[in-house]
């Protein structure tokens, strides 16, 4: 079988999604290599892949570290990505697959599929460029390149770019050749104008009793899950607002995650139909849940429409705002600003949103059509499919040495 060698960076956000692709890629017998930060190796063999270390440059254990705005961020991934380079080399010189899977942000293994003349597919843990990103984006870019900080990451990097031989051209990044995009379609902007090299296969969602399960009261009629995710979640007076809004409504149980940041204490007399936790096990929950306010990250978002569960938007930063109208525009959810809503205009939005019929029936069939795309195993089919092209163009072992 096949060597397959997946690069991604130690973020939840950017491993999580292709997680099943990997497990189910091991399980049909290939050998799957995956490059990472130490912090990622128990999650890489947990799924059964080699693992293969690189050392991040990325502030993943400092949180303070991703203060500054979309320059100051850019400009960590790109150094990152150029720092990561000669480690993957190094990792795969006497290792090459037989093709390159990568996460958005590891790009370098482009780079060297390129180079060593080997297939490399992008799997999209968010959504893509359009036809036409460029021109729809002309205000943003020519503002950043305007900042003095932006002009020298595009000149940073042009030049690397140059240097390994690639089209420096603006853009290249975010232009894979083939990319199997693993959101919904449902959160994707301008949808009807993606590329034909992006195939939406849709989230890879399985079972996850790995984190625990999650029981519904006897109790209980409804369930609201609350959760802002696991990085943005220190927000204790939005929290005590939910405990206002929902811990009295009739027929409601209410799961409350708080994340790491804030001490259950602050949030005062919480009354019996309210449970908090640091950390929930969000699909086991949302399997069962009615509703869902969600900070409308891009897993969480994805997670509500597998479930089909209807859900309150409060975005808190990066794509979250996009992800929130995108979820209002599909017909599944209602926006809110977590900085000023009231308990009052919280409550009226659950009751708004599961009291509607169309939500329901929306949600019901998003629901239908993220199965009917394949998820898991649509993505495996199409890399054995690259394999096989790979396979059937790659010259003779005897001619292969004589080159």
């Amino acid at each position: 079988m096949a060597h397959i060698a997946m690069v991604s960076i130690p973020a939840p956000g950017h491993v999580n999604p292709s997680l099943e692709i990997i497990r189910e890629l091991v399980g049909r017998g290939h050998r799957v290599t995956y490059a990472n930060d130490p912090l990622f190796a128990d999650t890489v063999r947990s799924v059964g892949a080699e693992f293969v270390p690189y050392r991040t440059t990325l502030p993943v254990q400092d949180d303070d570290g991703w203060g500054g705005d979309a320059i100051d961020a850019l400009r960590l991934f790109l150094d990152d990505a150029i720092a990561m380079l000669p480690q993957l080399r190094a990792a795969y010189e006497d290792d090459r697959p037989d093709l390159f899977l990568y996460d958005i942000a590891g790009a370098p293994a482009r780079i060297l599929g390129a180079q060593w003349g080997i297939p490399a597919v992008q799997l999209s843990s968010t959504f893509v460029a359009w036809e036409g990103y460029e021109d729809d984006m002309r205000e943003t870019t020519d503002a950043m390149k305007a900042d003095p900080r932006g002009a020298e990451m595009y000149r940073v990097e042009r030049e690397w770019l140059a240097a390994n031989g690639q089209p420096p051209v603006e853009g290249w990044m975010g232009r894979p050749e083939r990319s199997l995009v693993l959101v919904p379609r449902a959160l994707q902007p301008n949808a009807d104008r993606v590329g034909p090299q992006y195939t939406f296969v849709g989230p890879c969602i399985a079972p996850r009793p790995e984190q625990g399960e999650w029981t519904r009261p006897a109790g209980a009629e409804k369930v609201l899950l609350v959760s802002l995710g696991s990085a943005f979640t220190d927000h204790p007076d939005f929290y005590r607002r939910c405990v206002e809004a929902f811990g009295d409504l009739p027929g409601w149980h209410v799961v409350l995650q708080i994340g790491k940041y804030v001490d259950p204490a602050v949030l005062g007399d919480v009354p019996a139909s309210v449970e908090v936790h640091s950390w929930v096990p969000q699909l086991a929950i949302l399997e069962q849940a009615d509703a869902f306010l969600t900070h409308a990250g891009m897993g969480g978002s994805s997670e509500g429409l597998w479930t089909g569960t209807p859900m309150i938007a409060a975005p808190q930063a990066v794509d979250q705002f996009a992800n929130a109208d995108a979820l209002v525009t599909a017909g599944v959810a209602r926006r809110v600003d977590s900085a000023t809503v009231t308990a009052g205009e919280l409550r009226a939005a659950l009751l708004q949103l599961t009291g509607s019929a169309e939500v329901a029936a929306r949600s019901a069939e998003i629901r239908r059509e993220l199965r009917e795309q394949g998820g898991t195993a649509e993505a495996v089919r199409l890399v054995e499919q690259e394999l096989a092209v790979a396979a059937a163009v790659r010259p003779p072992l005897g001619a292969a040495r004589e080159g």
